[in-house]
């Protein structure tokens, strides 16, 4: 009977755990692992991040499995602002986490050309900002970075490799209630431009703002072996917004 007590205890301990895990991860920070380059030089491959799920209220997309119970948001005192990087679900397949930066607001339009950034009709400021070292390939690279200033005045470090097809776009008109994203490598970045694929982000698809990396390894995060080489003790505890 004492063993069967003790194991039932156990059992009501972890349920316990369970709960308070799932309430925080739901209401307040949700954790994600980078796995692209998309962000780059802001987050890298293998940082991990917390993710402020109060940022912008709540939909079905804070919670476990997206369950749709409802529609729309609530408790939501913030909007999504221009400049924040945040994780959302793909609209083509809500199954899918994307994070990238706001870009376009409702009622915004956007269009690239020959590299340039433009937001109703007017030119991005778009300065040189030295280089970043791309050593995720076998061959160390060097890609120009830029620092982008934003209408509202936020700076955005950029990467711009070389001319590609989404250098030059044509105008993209964001719809009321969507967001328009765009990753910081802006040549390797499936983004909203890419309008099949990702295009106008609804408001309700928005999990959260990226805040804090909490963590960051060059290697698989299991591979405890590795740490001493693979982690980047300079990026731990590191706010993802400069302008915060």
């Amino acid at each position: 009977m004492k063993k069967i007590k003790q194991e039932l205890g156990f059992f009501k301990t972890l349920a316990i755990a369970l709960i308070c895990a799932g309430f925080v991860r739901s209401f307040f920070f949700e954790p994600f692992h980078i796995p692209s380059g998309s962000m780059k030089p802001n987050l890298l491959i293998g940082d991990y991040i917390f993710v402020a799920k109060y940022s912008y209220g709540y939909s079905r997309y804070s919670f476990p499995f997206g369950i749709n119970f409802f529609e729309g948001r609530f408790w939501q005192k913030n909007k999504p602002q221009r400049g924040d990087v945040a994780v959302f679900r793909l609209p083509s397949n809500p199954k899918i986490n994307y994070i990238k930066r706001v870009i376009g607001l409702p009622g915004d339009r956007l269009q690239m050309l020959d590299g340039t950034l433009y937001i109703n009709d007017k030119k991005i400021e778009k300065n040189e900002n030295g280089s970043f070292s791309d050593s995720d390939s076998a061959i160390e690279i060097k890609i120009r970075k830029f620092l982008e200033t934003l209408p509202e005045g936020k700076k955005v470090e950029i990467l711009d490799q070389a001319r590609t097809p989404q250098d030059n776009t044509g105008i993209y008109e964001v719809p009321q209630g969507h967001y328009f994203m765009m990753g910081d490598n802006r040549d390797n970045s499936q983004d909203s431009r890419y309008i099949d694929l990702v295009g106008y982000v609804p408001e309700e698809n928005f999990v959260g703002r990226a805040g804090i990396i909490f963590f960051s390894s060059s290697k698989p995060v299991w591979q405890f072996w590795n740490w001493p080489k693979s982690i980047h003790a300079e990026r731990i505890l590191k706010k993802i917004d400069k302008n915060d």
